[in-house]
């Protein structure tokens, strides 16, 4: 990749625009490998290194991630053999080269559904260890007692292995069912439908509202949007 002087690479990151990205510079707030970066310094975007105020660059500036809001129906997949509609479908055309699902939404889940061009950014996005939490508006048919959500918020024994414990928080409850509001570190929305089923309330509909602070913003069922650097800064360091 071509070089780029270090104040327009932090300036075209969304950090500062050029005039501050030049005070940080002079003020010693950005390091360029192992060094301290000076006005004039040039870099590669693919392969160095450059910290601003202790927080890491993307690489490669040309990574896409889209948040899209997913409606029921809708496969969180690039293509179907059975000819159901894709939620790359839902991208424009001139935008798809290379894009994929980020996690996936079961069939009749909705919500934020992330894609990305880049398959090196999956795990930093995805992992566990890496702390992203989700969160979920899920509806239940049932309404669980206390001593059920308390095992649900510790972790519960799912094909032999503990899940990661969960915020769980009880919103409304109407008709016999149950509004709750999960935050889970593992991006297993079937988890929430498997253990609805075990406990026997099944789930009636379940929302992706957020994926780490990237929340939906209000936009409809459908739409999208290509998430910021900052952003993406933020959710892969």
């Amino acid at each position: 990749m071509p070089l780029n002087r270090s104040q327009k690479i932090i300036s075209d990151s969304g950090n500062s625009l050029k005039r501050k990205a030049n005070l940080i510079i002079k003020e010693g707030l950005v390091r360029l490998n192992i060094r301290q970066a000076i006005l004039g310094d040039k870099a590669d975007t693919s392969s160095d290194h450059i910290l601003v105020d202790g927080i890491n660059l993307p690489k490669k500036l040309n990574h896409k991630v889209f948040l899209l809001i997913k409606p029921n129906v809708v496969i969180s997949s690039c293509q179907d053999n059975h000819r159901r509609k894709t939620i790359l479908s839902l991208i424009p055309s001139h935008l798809r080269s290379g894009l994929h699902p980020v996690g996936r939404l079961d069939l009749n889940s909705r919500g934020a559904n992330q894609l990305t061009n880049n398959e090196e950014l999956t795990p930093s996005l995805t992992h566990p260890k890496f702390s992203h939490t989700k969160t979920y508006l899920v509806w239940l048919s049932g309404q669980p007692s206390q001593p059920i959500s308390d095992d649900w918020r510790r972790g519960v024994l799912l094909d032999g292995e503990m899940t990661i414990p969960a915020s769980i928080k009880a919103l409304n409850k109407v008709n016999r069912k149950a509004l709750l509001k999960f935050i889970l570190k593992e991006g297993l929305n079937r988890k929430i439908y498997r253990i609805g089923n075990l406990i026997g309330d099944p789930v009636q509909d379940l929302q992706s509202i957020s994926i780490s602070n990237i929340n939906l913003n209000g936009r409809q069922e459908g739409k999208w949007r290509e998430l910021k650097t900052k952003e993406l800064i933020s959710i892969i360091n």
